[in-house]
């Protein structure tokens, strides 16, 4: 379980909460500060501080959150894989590369589609798909 935040959290404006739904997902993070500028770097996120150990993100598909721990998720330890889409499938795949992450599986096709696998700087495990170019 993730510590307690430093502040108060309120959700930012615009946000749906749906009864039922997925709502808000978060990861280990060995390092948070790594973390934040490869997510900066390769998709263009930005994060929200709650004190040292946790920082947060929104708007991006789903909310989220990264907390600071020893772990990482990946796939092969039974974690579940978080798939971002991408129309530009070998772009994202090289800035994952420049921005310091490694690719676990390259670009490859499956039924509906192409994806990889990568790992950020923190060791968890997450994939990009894209129907283009099928």
């Amino acid at each position: 379980m993730p510590p307690k935040l430093a502040a108060p959290f309120t959700w930012p404006e615009g946000v749906m909460i749906i009864n039922d739904k997925i709502n808000y997902v978060e990861f280990p993070a060995r390092d948070i500060e790594a973390t934040k500028s490869f997510f900066e770097a390769v998709f263009g996120w930005s994060f929200e501080d709650y004190g040292p150990d946790y920082t947060a993100f929104s708007n991006q598909g789903i909310d989220g959150g990264f907390f600071h721990a020893d772990k990482a998720s990946n796939t092969e330890s039974g974690g579940a894989l978080v798939i971002l889409f991408s129309d530009s499938l070998e772009e994202v795949q090289e800035r994952v590369t420049k921005a310091g992450g490694v690719i676990l599986k390259p670009i490859f096709s499956f039924p509906g589609g192409r994806r990889f696998h990568f790992s950020e700087p923190s060791g968890n495990e997450l994939a990009v798909w894209s129907d283009v170019g099928t």
